[in-house]
């Protein structure tokens, strides 16, 4: 839709991008979205498509194999295949979002030549693990640890709701160190697949489609040599982590738009009354909310990813980002089912599983909730005013 197009804050090169993905995902993604999203299954023919065409290694450097883009680039490639295909969405994010970051940010040299290479192939698969059945969003008092044995670390503990544990070839491992207590104690360790007592338990299927699932740490014996970050560990993840943000908010606005695109289609088709429901005041009134609506989260996206360059973005840049995003989302495809009326809340019409995969984004990476109080912290230790 050519009035969704417009934006100068992208460049030609990024309006190049955007296009090939559109196109992508018109052709290879969107017309098995409603399969994936009942089945669940990880989208790998899809991944490996854009794998070919260099998408995957958009967060990683030219000299491991990657395209070395920007976060910018990262949320526009996110943004135009969750228009078409949310469980794609999600697979990708976990493939150029925090995991590569924080291996091109943290990792030693020998880390990344080792992995880098293939994830930006689309032939390494990632997982991060953070979540544990008693600590969400309080990160800081996980119980996973890890116990220095010489050359190797011993890693006892459990993890939850990880998306792509399942097929992972690699895992992210927040854990603590030698029982060190809070923030101080919390680093991160690369797990490779098949390694002795990494063990992947049962599956929850979410309302999105995805599955998560729980992993479990038996005594895993883990070499030091993939140790990613220890000193100031929590901090580093976390400044990390700001890409996440950004990238689950990108999402957010692709559902959004898709699901916008749906209901304008629908309401000038759809006639009652002798006339398209489109003529009605009461529906162009929704209509025009909801685009304001996704324009001024783009708006607030786009600040966020333009701003960070090829580094990590703004903690409060990307916080508001994500929190409008991730609000602004459930609303517009909240009220492109209702447009749609009864026909909106069947499996027959995209815009039920786009309601569905929009409600995922105000709990992932953070929920709306701690954003708020993320956002208050940095107002008041800056005392910023207008």
């Amino acid at each position: 839709m050519a009035m969704l197009e417009t934006n100068t804050s992208v460049s030609d090169e990024q309006k190049m991008l955007v296009k090939t993905v559109r196109e992508i995902t018109e052709k290879e993604f969107k017309p098995k979205a409603a399969e994936l999203t009942d089945t669940g299954e990880f989208p790998f023919e899809n991944m490996k498509v854009l794998g070919e065409l260099g998408l995957l290694g958009i967060s990683i450097p030219e000299e491991y194999g990657g395209s070395e883009g920007t976060v910018m680039d990262a949320v526009l490639i996110l943004e135009e295949i969750a228009k078409g295909c949310y469980i794609t969405a999600m697979a990708v994010l976990g493939e150029i979002g925090v995991q590569s970051k924080a291996i091109v940010a943290y990792g030693s040299e020998a880390i990344k030549q080792k992995y880098l290479p293939s994830i930006a192939k689309g032939q390494t698969t990632l997982a991060i693990c953070i979540t544990e059945p008693n600590t969400g969003s309080d990160a800081a008092n996980m119980t996973t640890n890890a116990v220095d044995q010489g050359d190797h670390f011993v890693v006892n503990g459990v993890k939850t709701m990880i998306s792509r544990a399942d097929v992972a070839d690699l895992f992210l491992m927040f854990t603590r160190f030698e029982g060190t207590p809070g923030h101080k104690g919390i680093g991160c360790i690369l797990i490779d697949k098949g390694t002795p007592g990494l063990h992947i338990k049962q599956g929850f299927k979410t309302m999105g489609g995805e599955y998560l699932w729980e992993v479990v740490l038996e005594d895993c014996i883990v070499l030091k040599e993939n140790l990613l970050v220890l000193e100031d560990g929590f901090k580093k993840l976390m400044t990390a982590f700001n890409t996440q943000r950004c990238l689950n908010a990108s999402i957010c606005l692709g559902l959004a738009e898709g699901a916008f695109n749906e209901a304008l289609s629908y309401t000038k088709e759809r006639e009652q009354f002798g006339q398209p429901i489109a003529d009605f005041q009461g529906i162009q009134w929704m209509l025009s909310e909801m685009y304001v609506d996704i324009e001024a989260s783009k708006a607030l996206l786009y600040r966020a990813a333009r701003n960070a360059g090829r580094g990590f973005p703004d903690k409060l840049e990307a916080s508001i980002a994500k929190f409008h995003t991730n609000e602004m989302a459930i609303r517009v495809t909240n009220q492109a089912l209702q447009l749609h009326g009864g026909y909106g809340y069947t499996k027959e019409y995209p815009v039920e599983r786009m309601v569905r995969g929009a409600r995922f984004g105000a709990i992932g990476g953070g929920t709306s909730q701690v954003q708020k109080n993320l956002i208050a912290r940095e107002l008041l230790k800056s005392k910023r005013v207008f």
